[in-house]
């Protein structure tokens, strides 16, 4: 028997569990599988040009025909049409997210109980001085509109902008949410496929707690306990991570993303999935 056929199979077992609730999404919104399966296709060839070439060698159709599975000529014309990566959306997100950071943690913001305080719009320690503090050369109406946006914050009848939330979620925008769901859901992968592939050595922190058998009746106070405990720790997370995010634009120290992410799931259970039901 090939002696990696049991890691294979365990492997499809585990990513059509993963397709799951990804299908259950494209289904709702309409999307058919002949476009799941352009922009599997995309995405294959994308990562064997770039990530599975023979090393010393350049990236070629024919190679990427072979790690893929596709033939040469749906290389080509794959290759040919994928659009070019773009990231035009991440800069303004992490300027709008340090914008809030600063507004929690920065007591030039705050009231005399240590909580961020409604801001007037500019002047001394105002809206506009905390946007050139923490988001640089971005014209504070630019990040206002954003925050407002996005539900994070709002303007009050005295013209003063208050904090709504601590966290850059935006309440109303599907499609800001959808990008949520591609960005947070790769990073979770990719930590989980780096320490199949070196967590011996250098693993890297993912763990979860769960019980089967919760009462429907305790979801509420454990939903109010995890989100409190979990935000207090993102928030010394983020001071930690604030205070090292220093390097310039021109300081030649490589530099890299890094975070940590904290989710919450329930699945109802039927009866018949219950333990001791009758089968």
């Amino acid at each position: 028997m090939d002696p990696g056929l049991p890691t294979r199979r365990a492997l499809e077992r585990a990513i059509e569990h993963l397709l799951r609730p990804v299908v259950r999404l494209l289904l709702r919104h309409a999307v058919a599988f002949g476009t799941f399966e352009e922009l599997a296709k995309r995405v294959y060839v994308d990562l064997a040009f770039k990530e599975f070439a023979v090393p010393g060698k350049k990236a070629t159709a024919s190679r990427v025909a072979v790690v893929s599975g596709l033939t040469r000529k749906e290389v080509q014309r794959v290759a040919t049409q994928t659009p070019k990566a773009s990231d035009d959306g991440a800069d303004p997100y992490h300027r709008a997210a340090r914008v809030l950071t600063g507004w929690v943690r920065d007591a030039d913001f705050a009231d005399r109980h240590g909580q961020p305080r409604a801001l007037e719009a500019d002047g001394a320690f105002g809206f506009g001085e905390l946007v050139r503090r923490y988001s640089g050369d971005m014209p504070s109406r630019a990040v206002l509109d954003e925050l407002m946006r996005v539900g994070a914050v709002a303007r009050r009848e005295d013209a003063r902008v208050e904090l709504v939330t601590r966290g850059y979620i935006p309440q109303h925008s599907e499609i800001d949410k959808l990008g949520i769901l591609g960005g947070d859901v790769a990073d979770l992968i990719t930590t989980i496929d780096h320490n199949l592939q070196h967590g011996a050595a250098d693993p890297w922190f993912q763990r979860k707690v769960m019980y089967d058998t919760v009462p429907v009746s305790q979801l509420a106070a454990f939903r109010a306990l995890g989100a409190r405990r979990s935000q207090g720790l993102l928030e010394s997370l983020d001071r930690w991570l604030a205070e090292h995010d220093t390097a310039s634009d021109h300081d030649p120290m490589p530099r890299a993303r890094a975070g940590m992410g904290i989710y919450y799931f329930e699945e109802r259970l039927d009866t018949h999935d219950s333990p001791g039901a009758a089968p």
